[in-house]
């Protein structure tokens, strides 16, 4: 029998922000993040879940 799993890593960092107010930085973040300023790695790993999916 088989089985399939869905495995989940959640990766996190603080960034801050300098701006004129929580708007405009959101905007400021998500330009870094798209534009590849901001870039994820193993380092920033918070947490794994595992889920199952199904039997086959």
């Amino acid at each position: 029998m088989k089985y399939q799993y869905k495995i989940v890593e959640t990766l996190a960092r603080v960034i801050e922000i300098e701006a004129d107010d929580s708007e405009k930085a959101w905007e400021k973040l998500e330009d870094m993040y798209y534009n590849g300023d901001v870039v994820l790695s193993a380092d920033d790993f918070e947490n794994v879940e595992f889920y199952p999916i199904n039997d086959k």
